[in-house]
């Protein structure tokens, strides 16, 4: 085979077949493919997309080009969550020990923060001594144990998405529905996973910014999961405005903890829920939706989750204090965002007010920056709640005054106040079938 035919291949909307995608991905793999020549292919895959085939292929190389996590030896069906990343997206710190407490078996890989959305494997790294990057054994201890266990990727599982990202980064292809469903599925299935529930965000502060963009991702996931004969289900869930009261890594551990305790935001509950619901039904812990639904509630209100979720951070080499004191980050300053005006929350710009985070060192603009856990942005109105005048809305928490000007103007710019009631807006706009 030559590179330069499959990309004049799929240039001219032709379908690869199976072998010439395990020729791309092994031949780049080994470094006998150019970075050049694997970044034209990638342009025509973003304008000509990938048949299922294509892309099950695809994902399935990627899986193989690294280590595959087996848990095998631990009883039980593997259940995960991946969310395609938002503003105040604590929802995994919760849910991960929800599910655990009701009998399943979650081995969540998670990522970091960059740009607008926060990164659990930051959140969790806000809490003293927590380790991420852990060794087989001690991830198999901490599954029989606690049920579930917050990891990294490491660098030997699916290393060929790491290279693809790292081009399609440069490239303009980011955007590019197949490969993001591509990169999902194989990180996923080869973290050992049996299922999946994905919280797919949409709106304003999320990667897909409209409907008809997300369903079109949620198929594709949910065709890979068939193919692959894993179960799949899709949420698509509001990201128009922060979820939850907490933007922030710091924060939203403290936020995590609390609605672990039974005092959570509405918004940021019925999502979690929602999410766990669905697992607990996959990991056939519960006969259906509805009953895995109560077992989530009853695992928060008999304090079971939220004892989880303390054995965990204590096996994974955290301070348990800290998500029972809330004062390890004092902040030297803080700002109010007060409300321009008399009425009703028309907007709370999810975008703006993680970009409003990001600059004053609550996350990363590039992939060096180093991140003040302290800082954030707490709300204490969401769209739909009535105003006055000069009432608070948010509250921003930082260290250093560089760029608290601009990170005021975006707060400010992301809240549009209307005259007229407004309806609370919906957190899960819909649970998508195949």
């Amino acid at each position: 085979m030559r590179m330069i035919d499959l990309i004049i291949k799929k240039r001219d909307k032709q379908v690869l077949t199976k072998e010439e995608i395990h020729y791309i991905i092994s031949e780049y793999s080994a470094d006998r493919i150019p970075d050049y020549q694997v970044s034209a292919l990638l342009m025509a895959i973003f304008l000509n997309g990938l048949s299922d085939e294509e892309l099950f292929c695809m994902c399935n190389e990627m899986i193989h080009s690294g280590e595959v996590l087996d848990f095998s030896n631990i009883p039980g069906i593997k259940v995960d969550k991946h969310s395609t990343g938002g503003v105040g997206d604590k929802v995994s710190l919760i849910l991960a020990p929800v599910v655990a407490a009701c009998g399943g078996i979650i081995p969540m890989m998670s990522g970091r923060g960059l740009g607008h959305t926060g990164g659990t494997l930051d959140k969790l790294e806000s809490i003293a001594g927590f380790k991420v990057f852990l060794e087989g054994k001690k991830i198999n201890q901490i599954l029989s144990t606690c049920g579930f266990v917050m990891m990294g990727q490491t660098e030997k599982m699916v290393p060929a998405d790491k290279r693809l990202y790292a081009l399609r980064d440069v490239t303009g292809t980011v955007d590019s529905i197949p490969l993001i469903a591509s990169s999902i599925m194989s990180k996923k299935i080869a973290e050992g996973t049996d299922a999946l529930v994905m919280d797919l965000k949409c709106g304003t502060g999320a990667f897909m910014k409209t409907l008809e963009k997300a369903r079109t991702l949620g198929q594709k996931i949910m065709g890979i999961g068939k193919l692959a004969n894993k179960k799949v289900g899709v949420l698509i869930t509001n990201m128009d405005q922060p979820i939850g009261n907490m933007i922030g890594n710091y924060l939203e551990v403290i936020e995590s903890a609390e609605t672990l305790k039974g005092k959570g935001p509405a918004d940021l509950v019925e999502v979690t829920i929602e999410l766990a619901a669905r697992m607990i039904y996959f990991a056939e812990k519960a006969s259906s939706i509805t009953e895995g639904r109560k077992l989530a509630l009853a695992s928060i209100s008999s304090g079971k989750a939220y004892e989880l979720f303390v054995k965990n951070i204590e096996m994974q080499g955290g301070d348990t204090s800290y998500v029972e004191k809330y004062d390890k980050y004092p902040t030297q300053y803080q700002k109010d965002i007060l409300s321009p005006d008399t009425g009703y929350i028309e907007e709370l710009e999810a975008y703006q007010m993680g970009i409003a985070s990001t600059i004053i060192g609550a996350g990363r603009q590039k992939k060096e920056d180093i991140i003040d856990y302290a800082c954030g942005i707490e709300l204490f109105k969401k769209v739909g709640h009535q105003v006055n005048n000069g009432d608070k809305i948010a509250t921003i928490y930082y260290n250093s005054p560089q760029n608290i000007e601009q990170s005021v103007k975006l707060c400010n710019d992301a809240i549009k106040i209307s005259k007229n009631p407004i309806k609370e807006p919906p957190v899960i706009i819909e649970d998508l079938k195949l």
